[in-house]
């Protein structure tokens, strides 16, 4: 299995024929609007480009992934990504949550089933889902949570896409017991002019792998304006607790490669 790491929470699973875009934002630097509104500098989304290699990673997407998109969440599914998902008739994979909202944007919506907490068939293996917290109190109560995806495909390692979740008690205890042998999270921080976080933060990813015994890639770092935790910040703090060679910080377009775990015999 490899992993393309684009930019933000936009990433491409790479898994025998299938290549999996999961939250696609694929907008030019600059072409979305602030989410910091009383910062000193409101700055526009994305704040970089996509990478260079973008467009030749994107040309053999075969399906894409949807954790999350209502309530103005451009950063997991913008105006170019559905633009660029409708040109290419790519099934788009949600929950019966957002298929509504899919299809009238003209979208091809494969939705998954009611009972999605379960095991599915998906592809040549099976899927199912863990509801995300996207954020706690007030913040939490206008939010669009969505959920994160845990896919086991034969012969390959199994995966945790957490969504945009901070670390709750659902996510910490449905890790103790499926350990998943590699797991992409949010490590961003993100917040607005108001309330708490609402992913996980650096302290929340050092809490995380140590619950987590399989390798852990963190994203959502450096392509929005609400996200304050940097690559170097979160190297920092898995340096300094021990556990910095289980962790991957993918650069923009950077591919990653994750061999199955072999039980001993």
């Amino acid at each position: 299995m490899r992993i393309t790491h684009l930019r933000n929470a936009t990433i491409i699973i790479h898994v025998g024929p299938y290549n999996i875009l999961v939250d696609p934002m694929l907008a030019r630097k600059d072409a979305l609007p602030p989410l910091r509104l009383f910062a000193r500098k409101r700055l526009r989304n994305p704040t970089v480009e996509l990478p260079s290699n973008a467009s030749k990673a994107l040309e053999g997407v075969t399906h894409c992934l949807i954790t999350h998109c209502q309530k103005g969440h451009f950063d997991h599914l913008d105006r170019a990504a559905k633009h660029w998902l409708r040109e290419r008739k790519i099934p788009v994979i949600c929950t019966p949550h957002d298929v509504e909202h899919l299809r009238k944007r003209g979208l091809t919506v494969l939705p998954l089933p009611e009972n999605h907490s379960e095991p599915q068939p998906f592809l040549d293996g099976v899927i199912r889902t863990v509801r995300c917290t996207h954020g706690l109190g007030l913040v939490g109560a206008v939010m669009e949570h969505g959920v994160g995806f845990f896919i086991e495909m034969p012969g390959e390692p199994s995966l945790y896409l957490s969504g945009d979740t901070v670390l709750t008690d659902e996510v910490r205890n449905f890790v103790r017991r499926h350990q998943p042998e590699v797991c992409v999270i949010p490590a961003g921080g993100a917040h607005f002019d108001l309330g708490g976080d609402i992913i996980m933060g650096a302290d929340e990813v050092v809490e995380f792998m140590r619950i987590a015994k399989g390798r852990v890639v963190a994203n959502h770092m450096g392509a929005l304006s609400h996200c304050p935790v940097q690559h170097d910040d979160l190297r920092q703090a898995a340096v300094e607790s021990g556990m910095k060679d289980r962790l991957s910080i993918p650069r923009d377009g950077e591919t990653m490669q994750f061999e199955k775990i072999r039980a001993a015999a």
